[in-house]
């Protein structure tokens, strides 16, 4: 027996070492190639991609030092880590650093009273297990795991109530802020399973007061075919044209290099002869080849004739949904809505949905009937759960595989494996199945997200919030549960054959063994995702590599350059969540199980810090950080895994008075649970009332401020001779090389918005701006900075003289005070404090919810200019077909298609703007 556990302890040696080795070699790469490839390790710090995803605030690099980078990260304030990563980025990251400080400010605790008692135990056991439960002889002992198991787990239940508190404060005054109350969507709710009578405008106004607009959801199936067939053909030439003019510039250069003098001529053929142009045929491997450029001329001709028609009032091929999107006047007015009663029948009006953003709607969701809803949601659970019993079956393999060595005794023909060396063995029982696992979980979450879409999930945050709870359910049952189960019986199968009346006992003895496995799935969980983290392998090698075999298009050069890495905290989430599962169920079983998982979450918590904030960007991913409340709920699962496996082993071991304890504490630990879920469970789903009024009762708030009817935001000026045009222009000349005097109003409105949230030096706060005409855009910005600092009745009192009374620890145990609405408020970065300009375009708001085929635009096809001219040429011939730009693309000296500037559907200041900031980059470059 000792032979067998030394090994366990010298595979769980091994994993470590290895995924350190594995580690510190990704991080070494990272930290040398850190400088060199700004583009992959610090891409938010480049002005262009700043330009394009403007939600983001223009990064100071950090330090260039080897090393010198990591303290100023650390350092950065709560208020810029919102900003850069995300409401929904801040709590993931969150969630690794408080559990991380929760397991090493448990191991104070656990460490010097339980390891002693285990290491003293007297059961024989060695290596790890030394110092785990399974070394425990005397039953008296096992007073120290109960009792400390109780103060623990207590803990562990404070820690999540006072994150639940905390978020849920964050929380309501980020959407209180001028910069949600006044987003569209936080004044749209989404009302499914509408009766006929309301899906009427007239009567649904009868409902509700101040509602505003009403969009009745419908569908034109054939349009949206339609649709979609334009942009696969415009994206098929687009990439033909991009091709054969590329194949162009080759010829007259290799024609050039042999001395061969060609004029420039702008027509295709007298480089590529029409026998050499592309060609398709009409059934593909069949039929009568013709020029592929002819053909998609023509198609886009009869597809663009066919839309028109489409969209003429006489089309009759709409279909209406039973939702509808329900404005109102301003988010309180939504909230009231919202968290209302609405409809006498069972199931009618009884879906309702606020924040949903019109870019996120599942629109074949919309269409469903409440009955239809009810059965495709238990359809999906139904084959969720099959999937579950499925992949049993290769998991628990995975968890025999780390246990082989004890099948021996049956199983002859796998005695080989003892010629391999302990360090083989080590990569096969503890690297090997923690690998294989990953694959496996890998697989799951694309069938989840069918699953969920299937559900009826309304919006792409409804497919992710599902997700996490599916994919956390697997987590839980495939990688815990039924690995411990498997790992724990192929350690005694041979005893359990020979004496089966002892399977309880010997399982009991043997569950703590199982824990070797996952300190080895911890390890490999932080320490190689952590450095892959850093090294952004992947981006890199698609960036400097595989670009050049995929990038064909001007366009694909520039989404490869300018698209950053998103989240998907639908699959992000839980694999972190079930691992503090893991080491919750082990804490008390395997006291060891805690200190790696501290240390993994801190070196995961750096790693995640850097990425969220310098490298990827999630500013088009808002779920308002829904998913950090169901990541605590769920991690209460490793509390209550730990409390009945504890149950269980002192229940074969006939201690009688740990039974007690641990049955005390499990009571507990559930009427804790219930009343978090009650206290919470509304709050994280709408913004309270004393969230919206004012603390004096009459002041005006953001959520409050009703919209001024304006028009556009063309309108929205008095004039050229206005004063916000004598205000705005003269500071935008001041701050920019541009020529403003040929600003259109809304372009200088949308710079002065720019200046405001992302330059510090702009500020309309100054004396000298206060004097604009009204109404005018700037005026509701100036009025939003006042109402953002009215106090509101959820802050509470004014004096603040009791918040200095009390020590660190006593602050730590009032979250009600010291981390209130108040305290929440005053952490926020400054541009929640502003109204977003965008959001003010009543023009773009009217059309915001219509279905999207509708009011698609027209592709446009983006070609390299070249010096023949035959780009113009394509362009002249392909008028009132397809629009067609060369602006911002050309060749290099190696006639390799390159972009200078932006796409041609960025227009105005703003492709301006990019067109600057990429020569300015190019220059840093060179």
């Amino acid at each position: 027996m000792s032979s067998t556990k030394g090994t366990s302890t010298s595979a769980v040696i091994t994993s470590i070492i290895f995924n350190g080795a594995v580690f510190l070699g990704l991080t070494t790469a990272f930290l040398l190639l850190r400088l060199q490839f700004k583009r992959i390790y610090q891409p938010k710090s480049l002005d262009l991609i700043i330009k394009i995803n403007k939600d983001q605030k223009y990064l100071e690099p950090l330090p260039s030092g080897l090393l010198a980078w990591v303290v100023p990260l650390l350092s950065k304030p709560k208020s810029f880590i919102i900003q850069q990563a995300g409401l929904d980025g801040y709590f993931f990251l969150r969630y690794l650093l408080v559990f991380s400080c929760t397991a090493f400010a448990s191991l104070l605790l656990i460490f010097p009273i339980l390891i002693p008692i285990n290491a003293t135990g007297g059961n024989g056991k060695t290596g790890l297990d030394k110092i785990s439960f399974s070394n425990i002889k005397e039953r008296h002992r096992f007073y120290a795991h109960a009792i400390i198991s109780l103060v623990f787990y207590s803990f562990v239940l404070y820690i999540i109530y006072r994150e639940l508190t905390y978020y849920n404060y964050l929380r309501e005054c980020i959407l209180a802020s001028p910069k949600y109350a006044y987003k569209l969507s936080s004044r749209v709710v989404l009302f499914q399973s509408v009766p006929d009578q309301y899906l009427n405008e007239k009567e649904f106004k009868k409902l509700f007061k101040g509602v505003k607009k009403i969009w009745e959801a419908t569908a034109d199936s054939e349009l949206e075919k339609k649709v979609k067939l334009r942009q696969k053909l415009a994206s098929n030439l687009e990439g033909t044209l991009n091709g054969i003019l590329q194949k162009a510039m080759k010829v007259k250069s290799k024609a050039e290099k042999k001395g061969i003098v060609i004029e420039p001529v702008d027509e295709l053929v007298a480089y590529i002869p029409q026998d050499k142009r592309p060609t398709v045929r009409k059934y593909k491997l069949f039929g009568e080849k013709r020029d592929k450029i002819n053909c998609l001329k023509e198609e886009l001709e009869k597809v663009n004739k066919e839309i028109a028609e489409m969209k003429s009032e006489g089309n009759n091929n709409k279909s209406t949904m039973n939702s509808i999107f329900v404005e109102f006047e301003n988010q309180y007015f939504a909230q009231l809505a919202h968290q209302t009663i609405i409809h006498h029948k069972p199931f009618t009006l009884s879906e309702h949905y606020v924040g949903v953003e019109s870019k996120d709607i599942v629109w074949i969701n919309m269409r469903l009937f409440w009955y239809e809803r009810l059965v495709r949601k238990y359809v999906a659970i139904a084959a969720i759960v099959a999937l579950v019993i499925f992949w049993a079956v290769p998991v628990a393999f995975v968890g025999v595989i780390s246990n082989v060595n004890y099948l021996t005794n049956k199983l002859h023909f796998l005695r080989f494996i003892y010629k391999l060396g302990d360090t083989l063995m080590g990569l096969i029982t503890a690297l090997l199945p923690t690998v294989l696992l990953s694959v496996l979980m890998a697989l799951l979450p694309i069938f989840i997200r069918l699953m969920a879409k299937l559900s009826g999930a309304p919006t792409l945050q409804h497919i992710e919030y599902f997700t996490q709870q599916a994919y956390f359910a697997f987590q839980v049952i495939q990688v815990f549960l039924v690995t411990t189960i498997s790992s724990s019986a192929s350690s005694v199968v041979t005893q359990i054959i020979n004496q089966p009346t002892s399977a309880m006992s010997l399982l009991s003895e043997n569950l703590p063994s199982a824990s070797n496995f996952y300190v080895s799935y911890i390890v490999l969980q932080s320490f190689s995702i952590a450095g892959a983290l850093f090294l952004q392998i992947t981006t890199l090698v698609l960036f400097y590599v595989l670009s050049f075999i995929l990038d064909k298009t001007v366009r694909k050069k520039w989404n490869r350059y300018t698209s950053l890495g998103s989240s998907s905290w639908g699959t992000d989430f839980p694999p972190y969540t079930n691992l503090m599962v893991i080491s919750l169920a082990y804490s008390i079983i395997s006291p060891i199980v805690l200190l790696f998982t501290a240390v993994g979450f801190a070196i995961l918590y750096v790693s995640y810090l850097y990425y969220l904030c310098y490298v990827s960007d999630n500013s088009s991913k808002d779920n308002r950080g829904i998913h950090y409340p169901r990541a605590l709920f769920q991690t209460i699962v490793g509390i209550y895994i730990g409390q009945i496996c504890l149950l269980g082993l002192f229940v074969v071991a006939k201690a009688w008075g740990p039974v007690i304890i641990v049955a005390i504490a499990l009571g507990i630990t559930a009427v804790v649970h219930i009343n978090l879920n009650s206290a919470f469970d509304k709050l994280i789903t709408a913004l309270p009332i004393d969230a919206m009024k004012s603390l004096d009762g009459v002041s005006e708030t953001p959520s409050f401020f009703q919209q001024l009817h304006l028009g556009g935001i063309s309108d929205m000026t008095d004039n050229n001779d206005s004063s916000i045009n004598k205000k705005i222009l003269p500071r935008l000349s001041e701050s920019t090389d541009y020529d403003t005097s040929k600003l259109t109003d809304k372009e200088a409105l949308v710079r002065l918005s720019h200046d405001e949230y992302y330059n510090e030096s702009t500020n309309l706060h100054d004396d000298e701006d206060k004097n604009f005409a009204k109404p005018t855009l700037a005026g509701i910005v100036e009025k939003y900075d006042t109402l953002a600092n009215v106090p509101l009745l959820a802050e509470g009192s004014k004096d603040r003289s009791y918040e200095k009374r009390d020590n660190i620890v006593m602050r730590f145990f009032k979250p009600h005070i010291y981390l209130s609405y108040r305290y929440c408020k005053r952490t926020l970065p400054e541009i929640y404090n502003h109204v977003d300009i965008n959001d003010l375009d009543e023009e773009a708001n009217d059309k915001a919810y219509n279905y999207p085929a509708v009011y698609a635009p027209p592709p446009v096809v983006w070609i390299p200019r070249d010096k023949m001219g035959l780009s113009k040429s394509l362009i002249k011939d392909f008028e009132g077909v397809i629009e067609i730009s060369d602006d911002g693309a050309t060749f290099d000296e190696d006639d390799k298609i390159i972009f200078v500037g932006a796409p041609p559907e960025y227009e105005g200041r703003e492709k301006v703007q990019l067109n600057k900031a990429f020569e300015i980059q190019m220059d840093e470059i060179k």
